[in-house]
């Protein structure tokens, strides 16, 4: 019961950051492209600390962890290279992407993130399954890497003719399927055998290809040293909240 608490209060969580937009709707564009270039860089902190301080170090001390755990890290990357490649699924993180303004595109971008938001929720699911630190810093994991896309996903709707309250509900609807990931693998799981060892090898994947395809591009954006160095500290700030969430074992 607890986990089930656990899992579907995180995923809640999650599904709200697809309202962000409403404080976008005040902000000055430059400023928010400045403060958004230090989300994604504690993003990629966050997405690879996770990767390297809890993921993998839990899954290697299970029972039945072996080499598959390394094709499973490699199906990741190639899964979400596919559902990025071929149904158009993209991170928008500047709020400024080319958008044509053709309807298709909107729909295929509604599409492409329920899927991703329905992977998530599978995702934090599977990590409470491991452990309650785990699935708490996984969720903290996916909570800054889905703020800059929610904006950027925000920008897509409203730019390809949707009104904003338009936007923000089928933004947040999507967001909500996560919660359908979530209780799928809650019910699932538990039914089959090491279950975890199938799914977070596909997580950590998909943290590694997400932050490194991505988001670190978009940091390589930026060229001025003093940027580049606050940069640089917003992603090792980013690891350090997950080591400290060791603390929580």
């Amino acid at each position: 019961m607890m986990i089930w608490l656990y899992s579907l209060a995180s995923v809640f969580v999650v599904s709200l950051i697809s309202l962000i937009g409403i404080f976008t709707i005040a902000v000055n564009e430059a400023r928010l492209k400045r403060i958004l270039i230090f989300l994604v860089s504690f993003a990629v902190g966050a997405l690879f600390g996770d990767v390297f301080i809890h993921i993998l170090p839990d899954i290697y001390g299970q029972a039945g962890a072996d080499h598959m755990v390394s094709f499973g890290i490699v199906s990741g990357i190639i899964l979400f290279f596919i559902l990025e490649k071929f149904i158009y699924w993209r991170h928008c993180h500047s709020g400024a992407c080319d958008i044509h303004g053709v309807e298709h595109f909107v729909w295929l971008n509604l599409f492409g993130d329920g899927l991703h938001n329905f992977i998530d929720g599978i995702i934090i699911g599977a990590s409470y399954l491991v452990s309650v630190p785990l699935g708490l810093a996984t969720t903290l994991a996916v909570v800054l890497h889905e703020i800059p896309q929610e904006i950027g996903d925000f920008g897509i709707l409203v730019g390809g003719g949707l009104s904003r309250w338009k936007a923000l509900g089928l933004n947040f609807l999507c967001a909500s399927v996560a919660i359908a990931g979530t209780m799928l693998a809650l019910i699932v799981g538990p039914k089959i055998k090491d279950f975890p060892l199938y799914v977070m090898p596909l997580t950590a994947g998909g943290f590694i290809y997400i932050a490194g395809s991505d988001l670190i591009p978009e940091l390589h954006k930026e060229v001025k040293f003093s940027r580049s160095l606050l940069q640089l500290a917003s992603v090792i700030l980013g690891v350090g909240v997950m080591a400290l969430l060791l603390l929580l074992d």
